[in-house]
């Protein structure tokens, strides 16, 4: 099934895969495959589930370093609460659990690596080219790139951008950097506040600064910060840096400008900016797929293919008329998109619906032993 694999993380998990060891090797032979899933998040990775299924064997390519998408990138540890038979569980446990799912189907990641081509050749197949030079010739192409490649709205401040990842930081991949720290988190919405609440008490102090008084986060979480500053355990300020000060080489303070007009001096340890994502699809809008604002549009919702015939969009990337931006959505659409792919792969073989619960095969598929019904 593959050579070992050890996903790092804050967790350590084991699994069987096959992992593109050498992407800038020599041998630039193309990699024949019946699908390449451009995104390695919990939509990608059940994509490989679905397909699976159906004895389809793929290859996965992300530009993150990492399974998980922005599961694992932006929250592994927030909780989520709207996955079918799971009351709770984080960004990082629901990757770890999609992993395993997917282990009897041997699926080869390429990590570190952007599509930046694909063409339809002669036979209907596509060829497949990434910014690592990683060469495939495809029967199907399954687009679950999430928002696209993803980056972290900056703060506009002159020479603050020297201290990015020693004492400013745009995302959280370790919580604990924070702890016993004089933190100061800009912004306003949903991740700034939901981090601020969860810092307080394990940093040594937390000031949310936003530049205004109004929010773009849940009010429960709003109302939650209020009273943590009510209780004098956190602080909160209206304005925006401005400025900066620096003593021995390090951060040491910013300068915030109020609704006042008035500059004041705020010392911190470290700075936390959560300002969002700024989102873009990249080469795939190169790609002759019809796009609406910057999702792909799918052709229908009984197949969730694109409008050129073998490529399919799941996930947060596509676009369709009632869309949800949800997990359990795209979980819905990896299935149908696998059932709509099935025809180009294998195109005299009649696809039937099967049962996890009671099919022989998908038993044998999926490494299990078959149940004795009476």
């Amino acid at each position: 099934m593959g050579t070992q694999l050890k996903q790092e993380s804050d967790r350590r998990m084991d699994i069987n895969f096959k992992l593109d060891a050498a992407p800038n090797s020599v041998d630039n032979t193309p990699i024949e495959t019946d699908a390449v899933i451009i995104g390695a998040g919990p939509v990608g990775l059940f994509q490989v589930f679905e397909l699976g299924l159906l004895e389809i064997k793929a290859h996965v390519i992300d530009s993150l370093p990492v399974v998980g998408g922005q599961c694992v990138e932006l929250y592994p540890d927030k909780p989520i609460y709207d996955i079918p038979a799971v009351p709770v569980c984080t960004g990082q446990e629901l990757t770890d659990n999609l992993l395993k799912q997917i282990e009897p189907f041997g699926p080869t990641f390429h990590f570190g690596q952007e599509v930046t081509l694909v063409s339809r050749r002669e036979d209907n197949h596509f060829d497949v080219e990434t910014s690592t030079g990683t060469r495939f010739i495809t029967k199907t192409i399954f687009i679950a790139a999430g928002v696209g490649s993803f980056q972290p709205r900056t703060i506009k401040v002159e020479g603050l951008d020297q201290y990015e990842n020693t004492q400013l930081f745009y995302r959280i991949k370790d919580p604990t950097q924070f702890y016993g720290k004089n933190l100061v988190i800009c912004g306003g919405g949903d991740s700034a506040l939901d981090w601020a609440l969860d810092l307080v008490g394990k940093a040594e102090s937390v000031v949310l600064l936003h530049r205004r008084e109004k929010f773009r986060a849940a009010p429960v979480s709003v109302a939650k910060m209020k009273a943590r500053c009510a209780a004098y355990e956190m602080q909160f300020l209206i304005g925006q840096v401005t400025g900066h000060e620096a003593e021995d080489g390090k951060l040491s303070g910013i300068k915030v400008t109020g609704p006042d007009g008035v500059t004041r001096r705020l010392p911190l340890d470290t700075l936390l900016v959560l300002f969002g994502l700024s989102p873009r699809l990249g080469p795939i809008a190169e790609w002759s797929l019809a796009i609406e604002r910057k999702q792909l549009k799918v052709v229908d919702t009984e197949k969730f293919e694109t409008n050129i015939p073998g490529i399919f969009a799941v996930g947060d990337i596509n676009t369709y008329p009632g869309k949800k931006k949800l997990i359990l959505s795209g979980f819905h659409e990896a299935a149908l998109a696998a059932f709509g792919a099935a025809p180009y792969i294998f195109p005299d073989k009649k696809i039937h619906m099967q049962y996890t619960t009671t099919s022989p095969k998908l038993h044998k598929i999926l490494g299990v032993e078959s149940p004795v019904l009476d």
